[in-house]
């Protein structure tokens, strides 16, 4: 069984309106599906790092949902900052198919490979100025202590799934939307929860119009980290992990 990782499908068809097209992103939906459909095979397990689709409401969702379970692989998805549809864990999981599973304060096990993550959100800990081709607005004081109180709490939900993931896995992954670590790899509070649970490969998205970077992000105290927005990885699923035979 191998392991595979994309993010930010930002799938819209239940809501054409919001089609990335708009951003240059063309045919990207095609592209996804025939790069997934070139590696991944049934038994494999497909890990989607959230900003899953556009929808606002889990109805208007359930097309991309339903695009999404009929290519090959279990899949195994966390929130994004834009998965406005995703409402409770129960809603969301009764609306799933049988090949689709959801991590929120859990985690997900299967042949040795033990997965848990959790959303996070922006952080003052480190930034992507340097790598993205655009700058973020300033923030007012209030948008900053609000997103502190978010961050905060999405620590917590993060640390609560790592506790979930069970002693005798082979190897421990972590998703998380917002990325856990700054370009340098310095040790951040997210890094820490990563290194305390013993975790060795996190997958990320959410950083779009990247400029190209050699290295972008690696390994440090032990972890190594991916960067799979899909537009980042050409609309390609990144293998991250193979289980011995």
């Amino acid at each position: 069984m191998r392991v595979w990782a994309i993010a930010d499908l930002h799938l819209s068809f239940g809501v054409p309106e919001k089609s990335m097209e708009v951003f240059g992103w063309k045919d990207y939906a095609e592209k996804i599906e025939k790069s997934w459909r070139e590696v991944v095979q049934e038994d494999d397990l497909v890990l989607i790092a959230g900003d899953i689709s556009w929808a606002m409401k889990l109805d208007e969702a359930k097309k991309d949902l339903e695009w999404i379970t009929q290519l090959p692989g279990t899949k195994v998805m966390i929130k994004g900052n834009h998965d406005h549809w995703w409402s409770s864990l129960s809603k969301v999981q009764q609306a799933l198919p049988s090949s689709m599973y959801v991590i929120q304060n859990n985690a997900f096990y299967r042949q040795g490979i033990a997965i848990g993550g959790a959303r996070l959100w922006d952080s003052d800990e480190y930034n992507f100025d340097a790598c993205i081709d655009f700058k973020p607005k300033e923030r007012s004081e209030k948008e900053k202590l609000d997103s502190e109180k978010i961050f905060k709490r999405e620590l917590e939900r993060l640390e609560m799934s790592l506790k979930a993931l069970p002693d005798g896995a082979k190897v421990r992954i972590a998703m998380t939307h917002y990325p856990p670590v700054g370009l340098k790899l310095f040790s951040s509070k997210a890094s820490a929860l990563l290194e305390k649970y013993g975790v060795s490969i996190c997958v990320f998205g959410h950083l779009h119009n990247v400029k190209t970077m050699d290295p972008l992000f690696g390994t440090a105290r032990g972890v190594t980290y991916y960067l799979t927005s899909c537009d980042y990885l050409n609309f390609q699923p990144l293998h991250i992990y193979s289980s011995a035979k």
